[in-house]
């Protein structure tokens, strides 16, 4: 089979992710800076750099797909198996916040390993099988082509952990950036990387976060 390129885009920066805030499943707007970023990468983008743009359908990545897809005339097709994991009664709150109204529950998730599910969310393992079964469909669907893939960074963490056998439940060593760009290579069954954190794009536009380094 024909390999397929996935471009896997991570989405802007929110205000939440200023604030320290679990999302999962809920959402919160793209702040002045994660619009930025969405528009260097619109600029880093031509319609002839992907035949087609997915995303998850939560507000954040849909934005940041949007905002793309602007400037590349491609529909961008949300599929909810891209949604970062339902981190259940956790969503909406900061670090502090989960400690004092949930300190039991916090113990058991730091501690719970991948199989561990937030009560009223979803574990990593159970977020990975969801994430992995749309990426393979799309990537089958789309052979011997360049494709786009706008989500979330435990989508990216799933993924990375996958293509490089890294075992959901050791400690995660790898940082996902805000709008950056990792390409995945998919051929006859098996995912491989072809580039990770990809961010020279925000230079550009002075959205670049020196923080980073």
């Amino acid at each position: 089979m024909d390999a397929t390129y996935v471009m896997v885009v991570r989405h802007g920066e929110t205000e939440w992710n200023t604030e320290g805030r679990r999302q999962g499943h809920l959402d919160s707007t793209l702040t002045a800076k994660g619009r930025a970023q969405a528009e260097a990468l619109a600029q880093r983008f031509s319609p002839e750099s992907c035949s087609a743009i997915y995303s998850s359908d939560l507000g954040r990545a849909f934005e940041t797909a949007r905002i793309i897809a602007e400037k590349t005339g491609h529909e961008v097709v949300p599929d909810e198996r891209l949604r970062e994991r339902n981190l259940g009664i956790f969503q909406g709150l900061d670090g502090e916040e989960i400690r004092a109204r949930y300190p039991r529950e916090y113990e058991e998730h730091r501690n719970g390993g991948a199989d561990h599910a937030v009560p009223e969310g979803e574990s990593f393992r159970e977020q990975t099988r969801r994430n992995m079964v749309c990426l393979e469909e799309l990537a089958k669907r789309h052979a011997g082509e360049v494709i786009m893939v706008v989500t979330h960074g435990g989508v990216l963490s799933a993924l990375f952990r996958h293509t490089l056998d890294i075992s959901l439940d050791a400690p995660r060593r790898f940082s996902f950036k805000n709008a950056s760009v990792n390409t995945f290579k998919f051929q006859d069954g098996v995912w491989g990387l072809e580039t990770w954190g990809d961010i020279t794009h925000l230079q550009r536009v002075g959205a670049l976060d020196l923080s980073y380094f």
